[in-house]
C-alpha cells in the first residue's frame, strides 16, 4: 500500500493547490499504535500526513455529508453575491464509494459537490480480534508488513497473519475496489472469496421464530444506548432522529430494555438497501452488540427479493426508495 499512499499525498497536493477542493478527508497517523484517524486537509503542504494502511477502519462518507450540510447551513446567511461553493475531496474505498453512490441517489449533493480518490482495499484490522489475542494487554508498538501484524506489548511481541485480526466484513467483501472514483491510486485489489458471505445468516434464519427473538433480546440487552453506531454510520443523516423527536414522541430516551430494542430495530429497518456493510457501527460499538447479523439478514433480502445491492449502482435505487410493477409479491404475507 506504500504506492498507493504516495499517490494519495500526490493527488491531494494536486487538488488542493489546484483549488479543485476546498478540503480532503482522508486518514493520518493516530496516537496509538496500529491506529488511524479521520483527518480534513486544507493545506496542500499537509497532504504527506496522508495515510492509507489496514488500520484505517472508518467510512469517511459520513463526513463528506456533515461538511456540505454545515456548509450549505451556513450559506443561508450569505448574501446571494457571496455565497460560494465547497467542494469536498475524500479518500474512498470499496463500501465508502458504496456509501457516496447512496448519498447521491439520496440527492444529498450533487456529482459535482465531490471528488472521489479511489483507494484498492484489502481490508482493515479488527482491534477487537488484536485484543482477544493479546489477552487486553496495552498495545506499545504495532507494525503491518509482508501480510503480518508485529504486535509489542509488555509481555513481549507476537506477530499475528494479517488476514486473521481482519474484520469480519472485509474478509467476505464483494466490492474491495471503489464502484465510482474520479481519480484511482493503485491496480485494483484481489476479488476475496465472498462464497461464505451470508453464511451465519442463513444459520439464523434456520432458528425459530422464537429463538432469534431470543438472540435479538439478548444482543440489545447489552445495548447502552450511547448512539455510536448510529454517530458513526454514513447512511445516518436525519436532522432530527426519530428518538430524540419529541411531537410526538416515538421512543423513550431511557435505557430501557422496550426502548432500546424499538430504537435498534427501527434503526436496523432504516438500513433496509441503504447498509454497505463497512462495519462502521461494530468497529465504535463498545459493548459488542451483534449487529452485523441483523443488518446482513436484511442485506440478503433485498438482495433475493429486488435483486438490490445497496450502493453499487447509481441507477439502482434502494428498494424502500422506489416501485417497479415487476416487484416480486412473493414476500407479502396474508394477515
Amino acid at each position: 500500500m506504500e504506492n498507493v499512499e504516495k499517490k494519495i499525498r500526490e493527488e491531494a497536493k494536486k487538488l488542493l493547490a489546484d483549488k479543485k477542493v476546498d478540503v480532503v478527508i482522508g486518514y493520518e497517523r493516530g496516537t496509538l499504535p496500529l491506529t488511524a484517524t479521520p483527518c480534513f486537509i486544507t493545506d496542500e503542504n499537509d497532504a504527506d500526513k496522508l495515510v492509507y494502511d489496514a488500520t484505517c477502519v472508518q467510512n469517511l462518507a459520513k463526513y463528506v455529508h456533515d461538511i456540505i450540510s454545515a456548509h450549505r447551513e451556513a450559506q443561508k446567511k450569505v448574501k446571494p453575491e457571496d455565497k460560494k461553493k465547497k467542494v469536498v475531496g475524500i479518500v474512498a474505498r470499496g463500501c465508502t464509494s458504496r456509501s457516496l453512490v447512496i448519498q447521491l441517489q439520496e440527492r444529498q449533493y450533487g456529482r459535482d459537490d465531490i471528488v472521489i480518490i479511489g483507494v484498492p482495499c484489502e481490508g482493515y484490522i479488527d482491534s477487537k480480534k488484536i485484543a482477544a489475542v493479546t489477552a487486553g494487554e496495552e498495545i506499545l508498538d504495532g507494525t503491518i508488513a509482508g501480510g503480518q501484524v508485529a504486535v509489542k506489548t509488555a509481555g513481549g511481541e507476537k506477530k499475528l497473519a494479517l488476514n486473521d485480526v481482519l474484520a469480519d466484513n472485509c474478509l467476505t467483501c464483494r466490492f474491495n475496489n471503489p464502484v465510482i472514483s474520479d481519480i484511482m491510486t493503485g491496480d485494483p485489489a484481489p476479488a476475496k472469496d465472498a462464497d461464505k458471505e451470508y453464511e451465519k445468516v442463513e444459520a439464523f434464519e434456520k432458528l425459530s421464530t422464537e429463538e432469534r427473538w431470543n438472540y435479538f433480546v439478548k444482543e440489545m440487552g447489552k445495548c447502552i444506548r450511547c448512539y455510536a453506531c448510529r454517530n458513526a454510520c454514513p447512511s445516518c443523516y436525519c436532522k432530527i432522529c426519530f428518538v430524540e423527536q419529541s411531537m410526538p414522541q416515538f421512543v423513550g430516551l431511557s435505557a430501557d430494555q422496550t426502548d432500546t430494542q424499538v430504537f435498534q430495530l427501527l434503526r436496523t429497518f432504516h438500513m433496509v438497501g441503504r447498509c454497505v456493510d463497512c462495519g462502521s457501527c461494530i468497529s465504535v460499538c463498545p459493548m459488542g452488540v451483534d449487529l452485523r447479523n441483523f443488518l446482513k439478514k436484511l442485506d440478503k433480502d433485498a438482495l433475493e427479493l429486488f435483486e438490490n445491492r445497496a450502493g453499487a449502482k447509481m441507477e439502482d435505487v434502494p428498494p424502500l426508495s422506489t416501485y417497479r410493477e415487476n416487484d416480486k409479491e412473493d414476500f407479502i404475507y396474508n394477515p
